[in-house]
């Protein structure tokens, strides 16, 4: 764990070194230059330009005369911090925000624009009310020697101690049910803990860049993100991860871990992505900007940055939504009960 900590930290403090400016960074605290210092600095420092053009058509340059026209001598600092806030849209990111007195732009097209698949109420008709809850996880188990649990944010650490308990508490069933839905991310550090409890060998999991240059294109070599097993029990039973599109950030970066293991299996939705680890910046009128700035790629050297599609694809159907059942969680069952039951013929047959 140590070691990658050690990475990140290192990445992240390379970033900053080549581009501790912006060109022209002498922008005075006026509209026009607030808004010049905000697209330049998306233009050098921004880590997903290139791709977004690949995958959208996205052209940097025009965006800067579509919203630098908006501005006048009659415009003034609410209406400036709505022309930024739209420009920044136009990234689909939900890593990139801006802040002021006014607020904070936020872009949900990663989520909102997708069906939610995930209800708490149905959860609740699995979870029960006698669940267990360790270190912010809820879990319980199903019939037929299934665990489940539920896994809501990565926003806080977790201890090795506890999930060693957890995973001894659930020790006697035969598959575990891993739902992360609607987990909007947190800490790169809690989802690597998480996902150490899931292998027993080190494994490479994925690649970290930073930028190098104000190019779009100006990346270091990628550096290996390793997956390493942790400290106290570790689960090489059959794993069913779930996820859906609110499934962000570092909730992404877990699935990305999860999906190298051949014991895991992702069903569900796409995952809503975000990839990049965001740094933040200052404009000239103190409104801080955060963007993504060092791209991490999967194992095969893919960006995940708009989302991880899973291996089975399921979906909640309205019939089941009017029944009080959560079509992916049945789905989990049966294909955990399918794996388990393919294990013990193979053990008969040995």
């Amino acid at each position: 764990m140590k070691n990658r900590i050690y990475i990140y930290i290192i990445a992240v403090i390379t970033a900053l070194l080549p581009c501790s400016c912006i060109e022209g960074d002498k922008f005075e605290n006026t509209n026009e230059n607030n808004f010049d210092a905000l697209w330049t600095l998306i233009d050098q420092r921004y880590c997903f330009l290139g791709y977004a053009e690949e995958q959208f058509g996205l052209d940097w340059n025009k965006m800067y005369h579509k919203y630098r026209s908006k501005i006048t001598e009659e415009t003034d600092e609410r209406q400036l911090f709505s022309i930024c806030g739209e420009l920044l849209g136009e990234l689909r990111d939900g890593h990139v925000n801006l802040t002021s007195v006014y607020g904070t732009t936020y872009n949900w097209d990663w989520k909102l624009q997708y069906p939610a698949n995930f209800s708490d109420s149905l959860q609740r008709n699995y979870l029960g009310t006698r669940f267990m809850l360790n270190n912010g996880i809820r879990y319980t188990i199903l019939g037929d020697s299934i665990a489940y649990a539920y896994v809501g944010t990565f926003e806080k650490g977790f201890a090795s101690g506890n999930l060693t308990a957890m995973l001894f508490d659930v020790s006697s069933c035969k598959a575990l049910i891993l739902d992360i839905r609607n987990n909007g991310g947190g800490m790169l550090t809690a989802a690597e803990t998480l996902a150490s409890h899931f292998t027993n060998e080190k494994i490479k999991a994925g690649y970290i860049q930073h930028k190098t240059g104000k190019a779009h294109d100006a990346f270091s070599s990628p550096k290996e993100i390793y997956l390493s097993p942790g400290e106290g029990a570790i689960w090489m039973r059959p794993v069913i991860l779930l996820t859906n599109r609110g499934v962000f950030s570092a909730a992404n970066h877990f699935v990305m871990l999860m999906r190298e293991l051949p014991h895991v299996v992702v069903m569900g939705d796409k995952t809503g992505g975000g990839s990049g680890m965001p740094l933040s910046n200052t404009l000239p009128n103190g409104w801080n900007v955060r963007f993504s700035a060092c791209p991490i790629l999967d194992a095969e050297g893919n960006h995940t940055e708009f989302g991880i599609e899973p291996d089975i694809k399921v979906s909640i159907t309205s019939e089941d939504w009017n029944k009080g059942r959560d079509t992916i969680i049945e789905e989990a069952i049966k294909l955990a009960k399918a794996l388990t039951n393919n294990k013990e013929e193979q053990k008969l047959l040995q």
